[in-house]
Parts: structure tokens; sequence; C-alpha cells
């Protein structure tokens, strides 16, 4: 497919599936690309008639997709469990059925925070088993059944991109240990997952990457801060690093940027940031600024004078 010459809508004529775009940097990169001119299909299990176990009836896929029609694309909301195969075949068929092509894939399926809380602290031995294993399947089943279903359409045209989205990048994650062995696995594992398909999907030249927001304002952590985007500033006085922190637009703007790129398979097999894809791409988050969460976490630790203000 033709990359788009119309500068405001770049993405006008792509095919995305977002999975995983109920709330949080999900929702963000699902608007972002419809604001880029995609239509986006848009995943999740939590709706306005059923909620998942994350237990947050505020965000709904459905509420996600008329964000996406609202910023100038086409937002298709379909409920999915991207634990069951068959619903992940059904959703791709619809697409296929519906479209004949899928150009960009978001594979942003999560939804564990409630079980990362609790262990915190804990040793990995200290944590429930079940929950523990519920973190793997959330954030690395998921995803391999997502790509095991979703590529073959994705491939079928020369040019898709996949992404992969975690919490890390390489360059933090294999110096530092992510709480626990699940979280670990489970927020390492899409990195692994881009670095080997990568491999796989450059005969289709087809790109897979692995894409990190920083320290995400999402709609859970600003209610945990008892803030809103608004005034998420009021945390800075409890948590002066907060003030790295990004909104999720600033995700979505990478995600669209990539995706818009006519030259991105030369991050093929990398994993990426938003703060590094904004000082390649130009773009800023929702203020206007520029935030770096990752250099500045790794900066802090060489310099515990380093200051916020340098990276953002």
């Amino acid at each position: 497919m033709t990359e788009s010459t119309d500068r405001t809508r770049p993405l006008a004529g792509r095919i995305a599936l977002v999975a995983g775009a109920t709330r949080g940097a999900g929702r963000a990169i699902a608007v972002q690309l419809g604001t880029a001119g995609a239509t986006v299909y848009v995943t999740g299990r939590t709706t306005r008639a059923q909620a998942s176990e994350v237990g947050r009836t505020t965000e709904t896929i459905e509420e996600t997709a008329e964000l996406v029609t609202a910023a100038g694309g086409h937002g298709i909301a379909v409920p999915t469990d991207h634990l069951q195969a068959d619903q992940v075949r059904a959703l791709v068929d619809r697409i296929d059925r519906e479209q004949g092509r899928l150009d960009i894939l978001v594979d942003d399926v999560w939804g564990g925070e409630h079980l990362l809380g609790p262990s915190f602290g804990k040793k990995t031995w200290e944590i429930g088993l079940d929950g523990g294993l519920r973190m793997l399947e959330l954030g690395v089943r998921t995803h391999v059944v997502t790509v095991h279903t979703a590529l073959p359409l994705l491939t079928r045209h020369p040019g898709g991109l996949l992404v992969e989205v975690t919490d890390g990048t390489t360059a933090y994650n294999e110096t530092h240990y992510r709480e626990n062995v699940f979280y670990d696995l489970a927020k390492n594992a899409p990195i692994r997952m881009a670095f080997g398909l990568a491999t796989e999907l450059a005969p289709y030249e087809a790109t897979a990457v692995c894409v990190s927001p920083g320290w995400l304002r999402s709609e859970q952590m600003l209610e945990t801060f008892g803030v809103t985007e608004d005034t998420w500033r009021d945390a800075v006085a409890k948590l002066p690093d907060f003030a790295v922190s990004e909104s999720p637009v600033y995700v979505g703007r990478a995600i669209a940027a990539l995706a818009a790129d006519p030259g991105r398979a030369r991050w093929n097999g990398r994993s990426l940031d938003s703060g590094g894809l904004a000082r390649e791409y130009g773009f800023t988050d929702a203020d206007g600024s520029r935030p770096d969460s990752w250099g500045f976490m790794l900066a802090k630790e060489a310099d515990p004078d380093t200051r916020v203000e340098d990276y953002r």
C-alpha cells in the first residue's frame, strides 16, 4: 500500500488493530492513529455492558472507538478476550472480511495492574502462584495468541507494522530486575517477541518493534496519586520525580509517527520508547513538553543530582 500524501492524515486508508485499547496507552494509541486518518479496530474486555477483572467501568472500548472517530478516523469496537484464540480468530476474520487487509497491529494487551500492586516488595515465592501465572497469561500469552492469529493478515501486503507495547526499554530492563519473576517475564517478553519476529517479518517487508511509554499518567495512575490530568503536577510535591511523567497522548503520537514513517524498517527488531521517538520525529506531549522518563531514571542512578527539568 502506498504511503498517504496527505500530511494531516498520513494514515488515511490504513487499517489498524489496537489490541488492548480500553484505557491508558492503548486508548491513546488508537486515538492518535485515528487522528492520522486510520480505520482502527479497538479491542478489550470492558464494554458498557460488562467489566473485566480489572474492575474499572469508567473506560470502555465503545468509548475508545467513539474517540477515534471524533479524532478524524474510523473507530470500530470489538469486544475480545485475547486469551481466547477463537475470539481473536473471529476478530481477525472480521477485519479480513470487512477490509481485506491489516496494515498496523499494536499489541498492547495487559490488564494486570491489580495483580502487580499486592506483589510489591515480595519475593517471587511469597506471591500467590495463581496471581503470578495470571500475570504471564495477561502479559505474554495474550500477545502470543494475537500475533499468531493476526500476522498472516498483516503479511498479506508488504509494509505492515507490528508494535509490541511493554513497560521498559532494553537499556533499562537488562540492568534492572522488574519487581518479581512474573512481572519481569511479562514485560521483557514483548521485547524479545519484537526482536525475533523482526527476522520472520523482514521477507514480507514488514517491521516489528517494541515501544514503551515512560512513567505513564494513565487513568489508574492519576487516581492512585489523587490527581487528574489537569492537576497532575500537584503530585510532584510528594514525589518530585513524577515531574518526568508523560500523558498517554505521548506514546500515542510516538506510534502514529512511526506508522507514518516510510523508512520505519530501520527500527526493525528494536526496543524504542516515546521519549526517544519524540526526539527522532519532533512531536511533543499534549502540554508541549518532551519528557524522557527512561533517560532520566538511568541518569539519576549515575548521578543523584540529575535535574528532572533537563529531561522534560
